[in-house]
């Protein structure tokens, strides 16, 4: 089985917000494969199983900074491994729509892979880093208020292929 977590934060208010890109890489492929998401209050997040695959979705409901608490307790459940999983998440250091896949490495300054790396104590496991950079919007604003803040226009108009981009990634691992 193959864990795929999404990183995002709960509440609708976050919704189409950069921090929030990997929760909705996650809905977007949810909703192509037809599945649905349950609560799973013992691991607090929402979970979407894709039996064909042999994949389970995972948005923590954790808040961002926080994920590594939900996801240690579903590897721990399943018996599974961080190798297992494959981690979304939104980097302002890269350009916008870019996607990035490593096996293994650093945090590099993301509070949700921090989380992750200190519960699980290991740097390796997968990850997918989709850009979210806008350098004049992030220099007038800051990093805190720039990874809450919602996409431009042109931004959300590039969202679907982006998405699609990742959903086909994910059918591929």
């Amino acid at each position: 089985m193959k864990i795929i977590v999404g990183f995002g934060n709960p509440g609708s208010k976050y919704n189409f917000t950069r921090h929030n890109l990997g929760f909705l890489a996650l809905d977007f492929y949810a909703k192509i494969h037809k599945l649905n998401w349950q609560n799973k209050p013992k691991f607090n997040a929402l979970i979407a199983k894709d039996d064909e695959h042999d994949i389970l979705l995972v948005k923590a409901q954790t808040y961002y900074n926080e994920v590594g608490q939900s996801v240690r307790s579903i590897l721990d459940f399943y018996k599974l491994s961080p190798q297992d999983i494959l981690v979304v998440c939104d980097d302002f250091n890269l350009e916008f729509g870019k996607i990035r896949f490593r096996e293994r490495g650093s945090a590099g300054g993301n509070n949700g892979l921090k989380s992750l790396i200190a519960r699980l104590s290991t740097e390796d496991f997968p990850r997918l880093r989709i850009g979210t950079a806008n350098d004049n919007l992030r220099s007038k604003i800051g990093d805190t208020d720039f990874v809450l803040s919602r996409f431009n226009e042109a931004e959300y108009e590039k969202l679907p292929q982006i998405l699609k981009e990742i959903s086909s990634f994910i059918d591929k691992k």
